[in-house]
C-alpha cells in the first residue's frame, strides 16, 4: 500500500463515522473556497492540521511533507501572478532589469497569498479526510448518497490498480537500475519510454484477468465491499455544525462589513 493509505488504516479516528467526517470536510471545503478568505483558511489549515495529526494520529512530519507537494505547485503558480515585467515600477518593489522593471504590487501580493492560503486548506480538507478514512467507507457514504453505482465502482476499481501499477512500476524500475538503464540521459529516457509501454501491457493483461476473476465468482454488475464505522454521534453532529456555521458567518462577515 502507498504510506497515505498506511497511515489511513493507523489512524485513531479510522474507525469514527465515515459521514461525519465526510461531510466536515467536504462543506468546510466548500465553505473555504467559497469565502477565499485569509483569515477562514488559516483558520481551517489549523483545525483540519490539528484533527489529522493530533486527534488522529498522524505524524506531524509526516503531515507537513505531504502539504509540501502542492506547496510547490501553488509556488510556482502564482509566481505568473505575483510578478510582473514592466517600464512602469509598482508599489510593493521593483528590481531594474535594463530599462525593463522586475516588479510586484501589494494587491497582487495579497492576492496570491489569498490563493495559496485557500488552496492549501481545501487541500488540507481533503488530507484530513483521507489520512482519517479508508476509501472502501468513502464509497459507502457515496452509495447511501445515491452516488452512481457505475461510478463509484469505476472508483473503486481504480483505487485498486494504483497500488498494482505503483507495485508493477517499481518493480520494473529496480530491474532497469540493476542493469545500468538509468546510466546517463539518453538511456534515462528510453528506460522511462519502455517502463510506460511495458506498464500499458501489463494493465491491459491485469484488467482483464481481473475482470475473468469477477465472473468466475458471479460478479453481478454490483461489488459488495465491507465498511466498519461507528455510528453517528449526536456531540460531533453538533461541533461539526457549530464550527461550520463560525466559518460560513465569518466569512459572510469578512466580505460584507470588514
Amino acid at each position: 500500500m502507498i504510506s497515505i493509505d498506511k497511515l489511513c488504516y493507523n489512524s485513531r479516528l479510522r474507525y469514527e463515522n465515515a459521514g461525519e467526517k465526510f461531510a466536515f470536510a467536504m462543506v468546510t471545503l466548500c465553505i473555504c473556497v467559497a469565502s477565499r478568505s485569509i483569515a477562514v483558511a488559516c483558520i481551517v489549515l489549523a483545525v483540519t492540521g490539528i484533527l489529522t495529526t493530533w486527534k488522529g494520529g498522524i505524524p506531524v512530519l509526516r503531515y507537513l511533507k505531504a502539504m509540501t507537494v502542492p506547496l510547490t505547485f501553488l509556488f510556482l503558480s502564482t509566481f505568473a501572478i505575483m510578478f510582473n515585467i514592466r517600464r512602469v515600477p509598482l508599489d510593493l518593489f521593483a528590481l531594474p532589469i535594463g530599462s525593463w522593471y522586475l516588479t510586484a504590487s501589494r494587491s497582487a501580493f495579497l492576492y496570491s497569498v489569498q490563493l495559496i492560503l485557500t488552496a492549501l486548506s481545501a487541500v488540507s480538507c481533503l488530507y484530513f479526510l483521507s489520512f482519517t478514512t479508508p476509501m472502501p467507507d468513502i464509497l459507502e457514504v457515496l452509495r447511501k448518497m445515491h452516488c452512481p453505482r457505475l461510478l463509484s465502482e469505476l472508483m473503486l476499481l481504480t483505487y485498486r490498480f494504483i497500488f498494482i501499477l505503483l507495485d508493477t512500476a517499481s518493480a520494473i524500475s529496480v530491474s532497469q537500475d540493476c542493469r545500468l538503464g538509468n546510466r546517463d540521459y539518453r538511456t534515462s529516457v528510453r528506460s522511462f519510454g519502455l517502463l510506460g509501454s511495458v506498464l500499458m501491457i501489463r494493465a491491459t493483461a491485469r484488467s482483464g484477468k481481473l475482470y475473468t476473476a469477477m465472473e468466475a465468482r458471479c460478479y453481478d454488475d454490483t461489488i459488495r465491499v465491507l465498511s466498519e464505522s461507528r455510528p453517528p454521534r449526536r456531540g460531533v453532529i453538533a461541533a461539526i455544525i457549530l464550527f461550520d456555521a463560525g466559518l460560513l458567518s465569518l466569512a459572510v462577515w469578512r466580505k460584507f462589513f470588514a
